[in-house]
């Protein structure tokens, strides 16, 4: 395995920040986010690259692995284990007839992080790959509806099914779908966090949704209709006589979809703000003294 410089790859030295880390990743991602260029293999890698970097030196453990270890930063725990057998077999065998030569602590190495040949005289030892992490940006509108969306992961097309009702920052792991397994051993995880971006004019609370609507002031007092949007279209609504500001109506299951609950939703809650009029004419002077007089 070739080393791999990740400060290179985001263009920081290693003194640079957490802060400095999240900068340049998020700068090059934009840059080499498959979305913005299709069908570019180079791109394409870079991003790959890019992520691969972040997911190391973000973590400050992590970083502090691969900042000792390099390429095997993975598996520094395993590698200090291995240092610290080898110095007792030393210690056990030093000057004994029959002990280990330096070669066979070198083929222990080799064997432990996978440089032996097929024909070397110790077993390899299995390692999991690394994990990767991606993020997936997504309209509100997006996860109203079950829908698939294909990911691109280390040159191959992954065809997910994103759950209706996904939230902000909410994580789904893919098993198998990221790095490559040391010597055989099993390949690492995909871990997509989603970031879910509100354009709408409905705020957000897990499956339910919240509104103001504006509500006349002749309708407020005296009752009647209004057409009011929903997430999915619209409705008409009863006003009742006398509606003070800030009333609260509850429309059940007019809500946001419960995630992985078929057929259920949350609630929309709509707020009415009652609009004063203004620019009245002379007329309506008079007839709102003559009101005001009756009170």
């Amino acid at each position: 395995m070739s080393f791999i410089d990740y400060y290179k790859i985001l263009g920081i030295t290693k003194t640079a920040s957490e802060k400095d880390v999240k900068k340049a990743y998020r700068k090059l991602a934009r840059k080499y986010h498959p979305d913005l260029n299709p069908n570019d293999k180079v791109a394409e890698k870079k991003f790959k690259e890019i992520n691969e970097a972040n997911e190391v030196l973000s973590n400050p453990e992590n970083r502090k692995k691969y900042d000792q270890y390099g390429e095997h930063w993975q598996h520094g725990e395993e590698y200090e284990k291995a240092k610290k057998q080898q110095r007792q077999y030393q210690s056990s065998y030093q000057g004994a007839s029959g002990g280990f030569s330096q070669e066979d602590f070198s083929d222990f190495f080799e064997n432990m992080f996978g440089g032996a040949s097929s024909g070397g005289r110790g077993r390899q030892v299995q390692f999991r790959g690394q994990d990767f992490n991606a993020e997936l940006k997504l309209d509100l509108k997006d996860v109203y509806t079950t829908h698939k969306r294909t990911l691109t992961v280390n040159s191959k097309n992954i065809r997910i099914t994103i759950p209706a009702g996904v939230e902000n920052g909410q994580i789904i792991k893919i098993k198998g779908h990221g790095g490559k397994g040391v010597n055989g051993g099993p390949n690492g995880d995909l871990i997509i966090q989603f970031s879910i971006i509100n354009h709408s004019k409905f705020k957000r609370d897990k499956a339910n949704l919240h509104i103001t609507v504006d509500l006349d002031l002749y309708t407020a007092l005296l009752g009647g209709t209004l057409m009011v949007d929903t997430f999915d279209g619209k409705v008409k609504l009863n006003i009742k006589p006398e509606t003070q500001n800030g009333t609260q109506v509850k429309l059940k299951g007019k809500g946001f979809p419960k995630y992985k609950k078929e057929g259920q939703f949350g609630d929309l809650y709509i707020t009415y703000q009652i609009k004063t009029p203004t620019k009245l004419t002379g007329q309506e002077k008079t007839l709102i003294e003559k009101l005001q007089k009756l009170r």
